[in-house]
């Protein structure tokens, strides 16, 4: 007797389906490691993360890089996560030709609340596998910042990150991408409010 599979996409195929109108313009999915994912609905908590974030990373990101917010990245051959910010190398056709790839992405960041175990055991060796070097949890449970870098793969060939840093919700965080440029946590941290 065999047993049923779950049909797993490639991007391409993920792609077309969005061709043929197998999805809404309002559909909060993303690709994950070849499945369709329904994103979870955000709380004001996260919503409210998410404006100061936009209010603020644009001062300090300016030109040097291009900022995206909730857009895709490609991680072939199977996963194209949308993640709450991205930071980007710039690049001349401002990504018309294709969506971000890895070596295109300075750093990923991710608002949690009802989301967060998902974001730390799905996310993390999505991508760290996808050979993103940093990756930032906005973990509004804890109130505090967590910082991944250097990402790995282990002997049994899982994917992870071997360094993380917590920074408090009043700490200031110096970007990785650039050393002169940081970002004040008391500005992007909403009052703590009890879930």
């Amino acid at each position: 007797m065999s047993i049923a599979q779950a049909k797993r996409f490639t991007l391409a195929e993920y792609h077309r389906l969005g061709e043929l109108g197998f999805f809404h313009e309002d559909d909060h999915i993303e690709l994950i490691n070849g499945e369709i994912i329904e994103m979870a609905s955000k709380r004001t908590a996260h919503e409210t993360c998410l404006r100061n974030l936009l209010r603020e990373l644009p001062k300090i990101v300016g030109d040097r890089a291009t900022l995206q917010s909730q857009a895709p990245i490609a991680l072939p051959p199977n996963s194209e996560p949308e993640p709450d910010f991205a930071i980007l190398q710039n690049r001349d056709d401002n990504y018309l030709s294709g969506h971000p790839q890895p070596a295109d992405v300075l750093l990923v960041m991710e608002v949690a609340d009802s989301s967060l175990a998902y974001d730390q055991d799905v996310k993390i060796p999505l991508y760290a596998k996808g050979g993103i070097t940093d990756y930032w949890i906005f973990n509004l449970f804890d109130n505090y910042l967590e910082v991944y870098s250097e990402p790995y793969q282990d002997n049994q060939g899982r994917y992870g990150y071997s360094n993380k840093r917590i920074f408090l919700s009043d700490e200031i965080i110096t970007f990785p991408c650039f050393s002169d440029l940081s970002l004040d946590l008391a500005k992007v941290f909403p009052p703590k409010l009890n879930f």
